[in-house]
């Protein structure tokens, strides 16, 4: 086996924006290099360049310059366009093996790993028809639901190996798609405890950037990060401030994140909070730190049953109490510390949730500490690199 192995990793996406899967294809390469391997993501044309990371980028498409991340008829054409693109570029240099991102990487990597007799390492976050479910671009009931199970199904055996990023995709994998358990790997999204901790700003430092957001001096501030859009849980949370201003809980909503940052503001307008809400718009991952350090408590509203929720291990590395819906991936991460809402996905249940944590708060101080405790026992990137580095080894045929 060489020292070092030369990894393609095959990522259908504007690789790097600061949410989700861009952290976790960021965080496994930066694993992987700190251990003395090579690492290059091939992507999309957009996105943003990284120093410490080799990027190749398909052409500009002529049209629709400019997309929203999520499902679209037009990831067709650029996933054909990473396509070209990484066929140009395994005939020209040598790798090891190839690391393909969700389902369209596994399948764009499957192509090119026959082309270069190259092992294949599928890296999914969950089930390819329930996130396009949850996305509303495809209908349960409607006549495509069935074959775009199919394709999922014949994409899920393709692979050498399967790393999923929680154990609940694993089962899944197993018990709906007949995959072998051998060639299921379970490799849970993670977090840097030197990146992500909670006194990375200094009180008088914290002070000024709650001024600069308006937020009012004393007021609890209810954090969360990410994607903003309904199947993320973005309208239960702002239904749910509603329901806490009427009941008069003092209590400030921080949302830091895009697309559709005009519609939410609006939405708030028209709830009657827009002052009780803070929308920052996009936060580069490197200023993630000091945005959630602000905060009191931190929510992750998103329902889906199968889908990661990287950020979850964000707020736990924070020391910030996490409020929640009782799922199992939630549960995965948060065990018996997390604060559950009813998975029916009420926003009574979550304002319920969210208001009995703001009236306790050295209850939720204390939970804070034990979750970074856990996020540093058991989601560590290092760790997960590693494990990674015994997959690959698997496949290769390695010691």
């Amino acid at each position: 086996m060489a020292e070092s192995y030369r990894i393609l990793m095959v990522a259908p996406t504007s690789f790097f924006l600061d949410y989700g899967c861009h952290v976790r294809i960021l965080e496994e390469s930066r694993a992987l290099q700190r251990m003395g391997h090579e690492v290059t993501v091939l992507t999309y044309y957009l996105g943003r360049d990284l120093p410490d990371l080799e990027i190749v980028r398909t052409r500009p498409t002529p049209w629709h310059a400019e997309y929203e991340v999520g499902s679209s008829l037009h990831k067709i054409a650029f996933d054909i366009f990473l396509l070209w693109t990484g066929l140009r570029l395994v005939l020209r240099r040598p790798f090891d093996l190839i690391h393909g991102h969700l389902h369209e990487g596994a399948l764009i990597g499957h192509v090119l790993s026959r082309l270069a007799g190259l092992p294949l390492v599928a890296d999914l976050q969950g089930s390819m028809t329930s996130e396009m479910v949850d996305h509303r671009f495809l209908n349960p009931d409607g006549p495509w639901y069935r074959w775009v199970r199919l394709l999922e199904r014949r994409i899920n055996h393709l692979p050498d190996a399967l790393v999923t990023s929680t154990q609940m995709t694993a089962i899944l994998l197993e018990q709906d798609f007949g995959c072998a358990s051998g060639r299921v790997y379970p490799v849970p999204d993670s977090v840097s405890l030197d990146f992500f901790r909670p006194d990375v700003l200094d009180p008088s430092t914290a002070a000024e950037h709650r001024a600069a957001l308006g937020i009012p001096v004393g007021r609890p501030i209810v954090a969360y990060l990410g994607l903003l859009a309904d199947y993320q849980g973005t309208s239960h949370l702002l239904r749910a401030a509603q329901l806490l201003q009427q009941r008069g809980v003092d209590a400030h909503f921080l949302i830091m994140g895009f697309p559709n940052v005009d519609r939410y503001r609006q939405m708030a307008i028209e709830l009657g909070i827009s002052d009780r809400i803070t929308f920052t718009g996009k936060v580069p991952y490197e200023q993630a730190p000091a945005s959630l350090a602000l905060s009191d408590v931190a929510v992750a509203p998103k329902l889906s049953a199968t889908e990661g929720a990287g950020k979850i291990l964000n707020y736990m590395a924070m020391e910030l109490p996490t409020v929640a819906f009782d799922t199992p991936v939630n549960r995965e991460y948060l065990g018996s510390l997390g604060l559950y809402a009813s998975p029916s996905g009420d926003a009574g249940a979550l304002a319920d949730t969210i208001g009995a944590l703001l009236t306790t708060r050295d209850r939720g101080r204390h939970i804070g500490r034990k979750l970074r405790q856990r996020a540093g026992l058991h989601y560590s990137w290092d760790r997960a690199g590693r494990h990674l580095l015994r997959i690959y080894r698997t496949v290769t045929g390695g010691p």
